[in-house]
């Protein structure tokens, strides 16, 4: 049996989008690539032939990679979620005990998980450490510069 991914409906929503995009925009649009450097001739030194190839096996690659996301995809609609525990979906705003900075996190699938936009995967550390924790506890998360310790200060579903 095939294991569940779970994600956002936008991070569903996202992934069919880029689906689309990859299958309909680029895949064309490498096809043609690849014809108009066929026509220049000797394939064995054509750079835009070989370019344009290895263009094509990236874009079907990750068409496969998506589509096995989207059909093993558990979307969770966040916005009907409630509550004070931490759980997938979440946004999550800690306290580093250490030195009293605040991050704000959004619990979200591998696929959608940003940590420019603050959003972080449910398999990495912190968020492992966080789920099923409630506003007002502390949790302790190893990282790679070592032990962090982060108190709860407040958990939405947005």
């Amino acid at each position: 049996m095939e294991e569940k991914i779970p994600m956002t409906t936008n991070g569903y929503d996202n992934l069919t989008n880029e689906l689309k995009r990859l299958k309909f925009e680029e895949r064309p649009r490498i096809v043609a690539a690849i014809e108009e450097a066929r026509a220049h001739g000797d394939l064995s030194e054509n750079a835009e032939y070989h370019s344009a190839r290895e263009q094509q096996s990236f874009n079907e690659g990750r068409i496969l990679e998506l589509e096995s996301a989207l059909s093993h995809a558990q979307v969770i609609d966040v916005a009907s979620l409630s509550g004070d525990k931490v759980l997938f979906g979440a946004t999550v705003r800690l306290e580093d005990s250490e030195t009293g900075d605040n991050h704000t996190y959004k619990i979200v699938g591998k696929y959608e998980a940003d940590l420019e936009k603050g959003r972080i995967s449910l398999l990495s550390p912190i968020a492992r450490a966080l789920i099923g924790k409630k506003i007002g506890d502390f949790v302790d998360v190893k990282t790679p510069k070592g032990e962090k310790s982060y108190e709860i200060l407040d958990v939405q579903f947005i």
